[in-house]
């Protein structure tokens, strides 16, 4: 039988599949990375614009809620209609929602354009999308390799962003900055033509489900154990990364670190999460990727106890800050590798979306529980138990999950 002409040999890819491939890289990059700077605007507001911290504390939350909310709706329409089409217009929701407090600076403008629209906005053109498309457009024994590949752009993003920001928060102020960001993501557009523009075709008996039936999509996969055990899992990640985003810095001057030593950290982090994505999505190509899984957190929880019971350093930190850099974004490409192995690619979006939604209710409650403590005990020594019992029921949810019985086409 000859291989579809639209797909790529198994042998190589063709330059169509590169071209998608670097387009929703670069659009994942663009995405992850303007929200990881959400943080540094936290002082520099107040201090220009008289914005309390509190405020954009509040939208940064609501940032992620929103997120965890539209990812599975986003990654059903795209699943649908195609994924370009939905990250087009998760470009423009970027683009406004920077650009309405940049042009109006208040509470309320934050609120909305920051916690609301950027929370779309990242859920249309962050990793569901993009990653469904790139899993439909590669041949299933590189699927985990590309898949991979492609989500080590946020890191990309991550590392490149922050710096970037930085300087430019010193150079033209924070509302400025924040103006120069919406421009910027204007790039986001014709990226997402590149991607997946129209619907992805169907095959006989594999029509997407769309977004009337995602519920009822949603029912039926948590209603398989493995399944439901690999969301519980992801539940975790979220947890202890946001937990870390939010409060390693923090961390660090309590300990009577150097201020810069944080942002350093998160830096590194992006840097060794580049090489680390590609290769935890290589991995899925010979191993059960629920067993993967189960090993990263394994290696994290060894980490986070590593370095929260010991006295903090400055080359302790960063060594810290490598090893959970390169299984940072990992866990997405196996995540997802996981889902079309179990269920197949046409509703891979849908389904990744509602997994996503237990990472970020846990991001949700790492980042808030986190800021609790702060206020209330001064510091987060009563926090880092939690994140390794977290740790050690991931590994123990994804180790407990079996492999399908039949690997989905």
């Amino acid at each position: 039988m000859s291989a579809s002409p639209t797909a790529p040999k198994a042998a190589g890819l063709s330059s169509a599949a590169w071209g998608l491939i670097a387009a929703a890289a670069a659009s994942i990059s663009l995405a992850l990375g303007i929200r990881q700077t959400f943080g540094l605007f936290l002082l520099p507001l107040s201090q220009e614009a008289g914005i309390a911290p509190m405020v954009l504390g509040a939208a940064v939350a609501l940032h992620n809620l929103v997120w965890g909310l539209a990812q599975p709706i986003s990654g059903a329409l795209a699943d649908k209609y195609g994924a370009g089409r939905v990250m087009a217009l998760g470009g423009i929701a970027l683009i406004i929602g920077l650009g309405l407090p940049a042009l109006f600076i208040s509470a309320a403008s934050i609120t909305f354009g920051i916690g609301i629209l950027t929370g779309i906005g990242v859920a249309c053109c962050g990793t569901g999308a993009a990653l469904a498309a790139v899993g439909r457009a590669v041949p299933p024994e590189r699927r985990g390799e590309m898949i991979g590949l492609t989500s080590a752009g946020g890191s990309f993003g991550q590392a490149a962003m922050i710096p970037l920001t930085q300087s430019l928060l010193g150079d033209i102020g924070a509302v400025a900055t924040l103006g120069m960001l919406a421009i910027g993501l204007l790039a986001l557009l014709p990226l997402a033509r590149m991607v997946e523009w129209a619907p992805p075709p169907a095959r006989p008996g594999q029509q997407a489900t769309g977004l009337r039936g995602l519920p009822a999509l949603a029912r039926r996969a948590l209603a398989d154990r493995d399944y439901a055990l690999l969301t519980a899992g992801f539940f975790a990640c979220g947890f202890q990364l946001a937990f870390l985003t939010m409060h390693l810095p923090s961390h660090l001057s309590l300990c009577g670190m150097p201020a810069e030593l944080g942002a350093l950290a998160l830096m590194t982090v992006g840097l060794f999460n580049i090489p680390g994505s590609w290769l935890c999505g290589r991995v899925s190509n010979f191993m059960q990727p629920e067993r993967a899984l189960g090993l990263i957190y394994a290696l994290r929880t060894v980490a986070i106890a590593c370095f929260a019971f010991t006295t903090p350093s400055y080359i302790g930190t960063l060594v810290f800050a490598a090893v959970m850099g390169f299984v940072w974004l990992g866990t997405i490409p196996l995540t997802s590798a996981a889902i079309a192995k179990r269920f197949g690619v046409v509703d891979l979006g849908a389904l990744y979306g509602v997994c996503f939604l237990s990472h970020q209710l846990g991001g949700f409650l790492g980042a808030g529980a986190g800021a609790v403590l702060l206020e209330t005990a001064g510091s987060y020594a009563a926090f880092w138990p939690v994140m390794l019992a977290v740790g050690v029921a991931a590994s123990a949810c994804n180790f407990l999950a079996r492999p399908p019985r039949l690997a989905a086409a």
